[in-house]
């Protein structure tokens, strides 16, 4: 019997389930979005009902359009958005708060607050991260002081905390696991020892008692329950190192970028974690089984398809997301129009917690067309900030990137991305690297796929993009995007 292997992927705006065969290429898919909830400016909500809800839907979905069932799939992964933080009750399962997402700035007093003891950086030589918003150690600290009686019960054992795959595998399996790479993002795992540290539990006041077991991101973690009874659950990944699993980022140097909801681009740096003093963070990349781990630096951008998103849903400039690429190449250029989408601050490498977005150099020229173009650049210029730091660190020079997501599928942004980068810019033929790298990950771990050589057989270039930019106009746009970004700094005081 012809067996597939399946994968979750729990993003930032939707969940998908994708099944792939053995060539790595895909035969089922369904997806779903769910619901973005704003309490309050700078605060980002989702329903982890709604979300386990989209997820047996989309597997069911998907499986019954393919003609499949649980006994057709070899084994089932999980990539999630990671360091989206949720708390639920251990006898129950039910969610004692919304979870809150990883943009979610709500947290901004409290990081401030811990800096002032040992600076932003006080926690890096351990975890490889700032202080800042972005990381769960902070956000489940939040629920404990706002949600009444928690602190009592989280030290008793009588609640769980969480990332989404560890929500997603609870609720799945019943098992209260994690893997490395997720809880590597937490600020509470130790990057040498790959366990919670108990200092970092102390400073944060966390008790250990909720957290999750914390495994390799390939291996068989137990059964799953309906829709996929039986099946396998054998591996967990955060959705940006399922992305470089995915694009077959196997040796050290090699680097992908992700352009979604944000933009995450990762080099694998090998079996040692590469500290960075140039604002990147040092994170785990995948662990097979027993092997050792493998660590990467990454390079995280909050805004990129979210200001897409914005532009249509809070500008109504366009109808639908894809409606971008022909708006923008109506312009021949920016119309020297800059916009920084700090709406959470800025991330990589800049940590600006207190920046706000905004729109530079309008004059009335400007229309809509050059405000498109101008949120598409955003994207390529906020890769090349973070690129420059890794490359200028790392000292390895970058010969290509390897790209995935769903803005990859618009040519006028892929182009002016190697035009401003002066590399090429590889698309896969699979350019849902996500869920693949999760569906590889489990697919070795019961021996679907022999070895990570048969993922690199796997991969292969759909589509090429050369630098065609004249140097000085590259080096004169990326000039006036510096200015706009330094004008976006500590908007909040």
């Amino acid at each position: 019997m012809t067996k597939y292997v399946g994968a979750i992927d729990q993003g930032t705006t939707s969940t998908r389930f994708i099944v792939f065969d053995r060539a790595g290429g895909l035969v089922a898919r369904a997806q779903k979005e769910h619901r973005q909830i704003f309490p309050q400016p700078g605060w980002v909500e989702h329903d982890p009902e709604e979300i386990f809800r989209a997820t047996c839907a989309v597997i069911s979905e998907a499986l019954a359009g393919a003609g499949l069932s649980a006994s057709d799939i070899a084994a089932v992964g999980i990539a999630n958005q990671r360091e989206t933080a949720l708390i639920w009750e251990r006898d129950t399962g039910r969610p004692l708060h919304n979870a809150i997402v990883w943009m979610d700035a709500r947290t901004e007093a409290m990081v401030a607050n811990m800096a002032r003891e040992g600076g932003p950086d006080r926690f890096r030589d351990r975890t490889g991260l700032p202080l800042a918003t972005y990381f769960s150690a902070l956000k489940w600290r939040w629920l404990l002081d706002h949600l009444p009686d928690v602190h009592r019960r989280a030290e008793a054992g009588e609640v769980l905390f969480g990332t989404i795959d560890a929500w997603l595998a609870w609720r799945l399996t019943g098992l209260h696991v994690t893997d490395v790479t997720n809880a590597s993002r937490t600020q509470l795992m130790n990057l040498a020892t790959l366990d919670w540290d108990e200092s970092l539990l102390a400073a944060f006041g966390l008790p250990r008692a909720g957290l999750p077991e914390i495994q390799a991101s390939s291996e068989i973690l137990g059964a799953m329950r309906a829709p996929l009874e039986g099946v396998p659950l054998a591996s967990l990944l955060g959705d940006q190192q399922a992305a470089l699993f995915g694009q077959a980022c196997l040796r050290p140097g090699q680097a992908k970028n992700t352009y979604g909801t944000g933009c995450f681009l990762l080099m694998n740096t090998g079996e040692r974690p590469f500290p960075s003093k140039a604002g990147l963070l040092t994170t785990l990349g995948y662990q097979i089984g027993e092997a050792k781990p493998v660590y990467a630096l990454e390079g995280s951008v909050a805004i990129a398809g979210a200001l897409v998103q914005w532009l249509r849903d809070n500008l109504g400039l366009i109808g639908a997301a894809s409606e971008i690429e022909a708006l923008a190449a109506g312009a021949p250029d920016n119309g020297d129009v800059y916009i920084v989408p700090a709406f959470s601050g800025l991330y990589a490498p800049y940590w600006r917690a207190g920046a706000r977005g905004i729109i530079a150099g309008l004059t009335r020229f400007a229309d809509k067309r050059h405000i498109a173009r101008a949120a598409l650049e955003a994207t390529a210029y906020q890769t090349r900030d973070v690129l420059d730091a890794m490359t200028g660190e790392s000292g390895v020079a970058m010969q290509e990137l390897r790209v995935d997501g769903g803005m990859v599928v618009n040519n006028l942004l892929m182009q002016f991305q190697s035009d401003l980068l002066g590399v090429p810019v590889v698309r896969p033929k699979t350019i849902e690297t996500t869920a693949l790298g999760a569906a590889y990950a489990a697919g070795l771990a019961v021996g679907y796929w022999r070895s990570t050589a048969d993922i690199e057989e796997n991969w292969a270039a759909d589509r090429r993009w050369a630098p065609a930019m004249d140097e000085s106009l590259r080096e004169k746009l990326y000039a006036s995007w510096g200015k706009a970004v330094r004008r976006s700094f500590d908007w909040v005081e």
